[in-house]
């Protein structure tokens, strides 16, 4: 983990939630909605791509912003160039 300075409200260092992405791959039913079938990564359809994203994401606990956690890490790091 690296320091981490909120991007919005640029005070917060220390409080921020760590919110963990757990991707489930799903085929819904169009017309309902409903879940018709549910993939591992090693068995997606040719058309499904694989989630790329983030493992984790970061909530700002004093201004409630939610970003990638390299959002607050670069605003840390170009704070303390000045």
């Amino acid at each position: 983990m690296e320091p981490m300075l909120c991007p919005n409200c640029k005070t917060n260092r220390t409080r921020f939630h760590l919110i963990e992405q757990q991707p489930k791959a799903v085929k819904l039913n169009p017309q309902t909605g409903e879940i018709e079938q549910e993939y591992t990564n090693d068995a997606l359809e040719p058309f499904h791509l694989p989630y790329r994203g983030p493992s984790y994401r970061v909530q700002c606990g004093a201004c409630g912003l939610i970003e990638d956690a390299e959002m607050f890490i670069q605003r840390a790091k170009s704070s303390q160039m000045r």
